[in-house]
């Protein structure tokens, strides 16, 4: 006897948001890759350094918030950057469980480096101006939610 086939129409590949949202991600993550690796950074070190050119120093705590990293994730990502000297980590003075990330004077000169990366990468990634407007504006819409 065969199943009910409408039953499983939710589970076809073709149906899910998430999978072309994963082959994409995962895409534009290994175009990345050859313009990082001449700075010697990963894509999760890249988006961490971002962070700290903006901020110049964040709580360990406010960082794995504004990335959507946990701490499992982003303490290994803050150990590389550390021995490479691109941050430092300083006990806040008041409450000795916040610990600060600090951008050093190496890697505030790394964004000198990097500045032409979103360039690049936009001549990679095959979408319209337009098309990627709504795209970015809507992922964001998401995130929020999360």
């Amino acid at each position: 006897m065969i199943a009910n086939t409408h039953k499983y129409e939710m589970l076809k590949l073709e149906r899910q948001l998430c999978f072309p949202l994963y082959v994409v991600s995962k895409e534009i993550v290994r175009k990345y890759k050859p313009f990082l690796d001449e700075i010697d950074l990963t894509y999760t070190q890249y988006i961490t350094m971002m962070v700290l050119w903006e901020e110049n120093e964040i709580l360990v705590k406010n960082l794995g918030e504004k990335l959507f990293l946990d701490s499992g994730t982003l303490t290994p990502v803050l150990n590389g950057l550390e021995k490479k000297g691109y941050v430092t980590r300083r006990r806040s003075e008041t409450d000795k469980r916040d610990v600060y990330i600090v951008i050093t004077e190496k890697g505030l000169s790394l964004r000198d480096k990097a500045v032409e990366i979103p360039l690049k990468m936009g001549a990679c990634v095959p979408i319209d101006p337009e098309k990627a407007m709504v795209l970015y504006q809507t992922l964001h819409e998401m995130m929020e939610k999360f």
